[in-house]
C-alpha cells in the first residue's frame, strides 16, 4: 500500500512535517523568541532545539498518520488520493507560532480524486485523520503515566515526560484544529454525515487538549 506514496507526495509530506514541527515548537515553548530582541521570551538556543526534536517526533507521528489515514480510507473507496502542501498557510503557521504562541495547522490537505463520493464515504475518509489522531494520544498518555511511575533517573524522567506530554498536546492540536466545522476542514464533512460522531470527535478532540494545556498556564 506504501508503494502508492509517489514522489511528489512524498516531498509535500517531508517538507509540511518540518514547517509545522518548526510551528509547534515555537508554540509548545509559548512562542518563544528565537531572534535577538525577541519581547516574547528568551530561552537558550539548546533549550528550543530539544523542544524541536521532540516536535519532529510527535508531530511526524501525529501529522503522517493523520494523513495517511485519510488517504488510506478513501483508497478503500476506491479514489485516488495524495497530500499536497500549502506554502503560504506553512509560513502562515511558523510566523503565527513565533509571534502569539498559537498554531494554525493548516499545512495541506489530501486531495482525494474520483466522482460518485458519497457523504457517508467523505465523512468517513474525513473522520479517520483526527481518529487516529485521538488513538495516538493513548500511547502518549501511557508513556506520561509511565514517566511518573517508574524508578528512572532524572534525565530518563525528563525525557519520557516531554515526549508524553507534548506527544499528547500536539495529537489533540491536530484533532481539535481540523474538527473546527468550517471551511474545507474535516469536522464540516463529519459533522454532515454524522452528528453524534462529530460531537464524539470534537469533545475528546477539545477535552484533551484542554486537559493537558491548562495547568501549564495556571
Amino acid at each position: 500500500m506504501f508503494k502508492r506514496i509517489s514522489r511528489r507526495e512524498s516531498y509535500d509530506i517531508v517538507i509540511a512535517w518540518l514547517a509545522i514541527s518548526i510551528a509547534f515548537s515555537l508554540a509548545i515553548s509559548r512562542g518563544i523568541g528565537v531572534t535577538m530582541g525577541s519581547p516574547i521570551q528568551q530561552i537558550p538556543w539548546e533549550t528550543y532545539l530539544w523542544y524541536l526534536i521532540l516536535s519532529m517526533i510527535t508531530v511526524g507521528v501525529g501529522f503522517i498518520l493523520h494523513e495517511l489515514a485519510h488517504k488510506f480510507t478513501a483508497m478503500r473507496y476506491g479514489y485516488e488520493a495524495e497530500f499536497r502542501k500549502d506554502n503560504l498557510m506553512l509560513l502562515v503557521a511558523v510566523v503565527l507560532a513565533a509571534v502569539v504562541g498559537i498554531v494554525f495547522a493548516a499545512p495541506g490537505a489530501t486531495i482525494i480524486s474520483g466522482t460518485g463520493i458519497t457523504s457517508k464515504q467523505s465523512g468517513k475518509i474525513s473522520a479517520a485523520g483526527p481518529f487516529i489522531n485521538l488513538l495516538l494520544c493513548i500511547p502518549f498518555a501511557l508513556i506520561l503515566l509511565m514517566s511518573g511511575s517508574l524508578d528512572l533517573a532524572v534525565p530518563f524522567q525528563t525525557l519520557l515526560s516531554s515526549v508524553g506530554m507534548i506527544g499528547l498536546q500536539v495529537n489533540a492540536m491536530i484533532a481539535a484544529f481540523n474538527m473546527l466545522p468550517v471551511s474545507i476542514l474535516d469536522g464540516r464533512k463529519v459533522l454532515a454525515w454524522n452528528p453524534a460522531i462529530f460531537i464524539v470527535l470534537i469533545v475528546a478532540s477539545f477535552g484533551i487538549l484542554i486537559a493537558t494545556v491548562y495547568p501549564l498556564i495556571l
